[in-house]
């Protein structure tokens, strides 16, 4: 399948076309050479072969070998041009990382698991294996490919992790929440006390990478386990709830720590044993200021998370003290996706049920309109029903027995993300 000969538009500049990869016809980043001579686009080639092809894309013949090899003489040739038009808005390519190679990633994993190595040979190692999983999804599945590469590093995060300064233990847990854990690693570690306890301290850690690997692990390990009683041990440990809210208090500036609070803290709250800890650390003030920074996915985990603390009266009532509560959730009830719709509209039902103020505040943000929208938009039957409800208590100006704030039906399904 050869591509076309007729040169390419970038920014109205014309790119030769043995620039364009013959798969993509787009400029290459990363040109590689395969078996029969052709030199394709990394990424294009790699998707070609992934997708069950054995033969090479342009000249149909079987391919021997599905090694790439780096086209670096092309690959200077593509960046020389790009220099040379810069002045027309063309941006360099960078230069690309090799990927990660099976027998050296081997390596470095024997190199830090080895006791009898020196501590800064074996951090070294971690440091390297770290670089490579944060440069590619595909690094990081050559790094998990040998069936013990998680254990090894779990292991060695919790190797004499009475020492809460360890370099070597933050390492192997900076490169172990780069990967899913299966359902048996996960109740490994929660149902060791003494693991999810370190995992505790490290919340309150003075990096705050280690601050948030530990938030990340700890959404992992209650995401990946099945049993309700396990997850509610774990949310119980002292310091895990307050040190979770403190992240996302605190640390909101850095984008990986605004991400991983949110989906923490969603993931604890999940336990209903746990959501009073929640609004006492301080949940509330946090998340509603915290809102309209967030992507799509977490703001909706952050409107589940808003509807859960606010089926406690506590909760209720911490929401409905701050000022900017009602009118975020008026704005933002048709503007994220459908569960996020469900979400803040059982949110303010809870609100409006509960406080005169909270109403009141509804009506003057323009939620009739909303919920009025609502009611005709191809939402979710759960959604219209909501609010069909709130249009109902807010036009008779609620009556005390018209709707309560509980785990019933009138409140939305929150399920795990």
């Amino acid at each position: 399948m050869p591509g076309s000969s007729e040169p390419l538009d970038l920014a109205g500049v014309q790119v030769p076309y043995y620039f364009r990869c013959p798969i993509s016809l787009e400029l290459m980043r990363d040109p590689v050479t395969v078996s029969t001579g052709q030199t394709y686009d990394r990424t294009s080639i790699e998707s070609w072969v992934a997708t069950g092809n054995t033969t090479c894309p342009v000249t149909r013949a079987p391919l021997s070998d599905f090694t790439p090899i780096p086209n670096h003489t092309l690959r200077r040739l593509i960046q020389d041009w790009c220099v040379g038009n810069r002045d027309l808005c063309i941006e360099r390519i960078p230069t690309p990382k090799e990927p990660a190679e099976p027998a050296t990633v081997s390596s470095l994993l024997k190199q830090a698991s080895l006791i009898s190595n020196p501590v800064s040979t074996r951090v070294s190692a971690l440091v390297r294996l770290k670089g490579m999983a944060r440069d590619s999804e595909k690094n990081r599945s050559v790094i998990c490919f040998p069936d013990k590469a998680r254990e090894m590093l779990m292991s060695i995060v919790f190797s004499d992790s009475s020492s809460r300064s360890s370099e070597l233990n933050q390492e192997a847990l900076a490169v172990l929440v780069m990967f899913q854990l299966c359902e048996s690693e996960c109740t490994e570690i929660g149902s060791d006390l003494n693991k999810v306890i370190y995992l505790s301290k490290l919340l309150f850690h003075s990096s705050i990478e280690v601050r948030i690997n530990s938030a990340s692990l700890i959404e992992t390990v209650l995401n990946g386990t099945r049993s309700s009683d396990l997850r509610a041990e774990i949310s119980n440990v002292d310091g895990i709830v307050a040190g979770v809210t403190d992240i996302l208090k605190n640390l909101s500036s850095n984008p990986r720590a605004l991400r991983i609070g949110v989906r923490a803290l969603f993931a604890l709250c999940l336990v209903k044993q746990t959501r009073h800890k929640a609004v006492q650390a301080g949940a509330a003030e946090a998340l509603i200021e915290r809102l309209a920074d967030l992507e799509k996915c977490d703001a909706e985990r952050a409107l589940a998370t808003i509807e859960l603390l606010c089926r406690i009266p506590s909760g209720c009532s911490a929401f409905a003290a701050h000022a900017l509560t009602v009118p975020l959730l008026v704005k933002r009830i048709l503007k994220i996706s459908d569960m996020a719709t469900e979400y803040a509209a059982g949110a303010l039902m809870a609100l409006c049920s509960e406080s005169e103020r909270s109403r009141k505040e509804a009506v003057s943000g323009g939620v009739l309109t909303q919920l009025l929208l609502l009611v005709q938009s191809d939402c979710t039957d759960r959604a219209k029903r909501k609010a069909q409800m709130l249009l109902k208590m807010l036009r008779d100006s609620w009556r005390e027995d018209s709707t309560r704030n509980s785990d019933d039906c009138a409140c939305s399904e929150v399920v795990p993300f």
